[in-house]
């Protein structure tokens, strides 16, 4: 049992983790265990407790104002944090709303259906010329043709 005592006061562990320790034990035991460790971690808790309010009440009126100004610039600092992180809040909030509302925005359509436009152009020029390249070679051959049928009948 008191090797359960000292793992207990070291940390509190789970009965699953109490259970592979100590297999002989029943879970009701193991509880037992746990449970006399939460009520002496509570009896500390009080006890903590009770000595902070007798020392509070031992400090001089400087030691209080000292403690208060402490307080107070803790308070501040506290105040500053909480105002600063709202703020990034905010600002993270507004990005992401621009982007999400720039995506569906009549001008990011608007530039949108001008690229589709453009692409399709471009792809309508690149088949025209294509087509043109192919046409000149086709006359290229055959005036090639034509040269030689008229030099092979001279």
């Amino acid at each position: 049992m008191t090797k359960l005592w000292d793992t207990l006061k070291n940390r509190v562990k789970t009965i699953h983790e109490l259970a592979k320790e100590l297999p002989e034990k029943t879970y009701r035991q193991l509880e037992k265990y746990r449970d006399a460790d939460r009520r002496e971690e509570a009896q500390q808790i009080f006890t903590q407790q009770e000595n902070e309010e007798l020392k509070e009440d031992q400090l001089t009126k400087v030691d209080l104002d000292y403690k208060k100004s402490l307080d107070q610039a803790a308070q501040d600092s506290k105040l500053a944090w909480e105002k600063e992180h709202k703020l990034r809040q905010e600002a993270e909030t507004e990005t992401i709303l621009i982007k999400g509302i720039g995506m569906n925005s009549p001008e990011m359509k608007n530039a949108l259906a001008k690229c589709d436009y453009l692409q399709k152009e471009l792809d309508r020029v690149k088949k025209e010329n294509n087509k043109l390249y192919n046409r000149i070679a086709d006359l290229t051959d055959a005036d090639s043709n034509l040269e030689k049928a008229r030099e092979s009948g001279l």
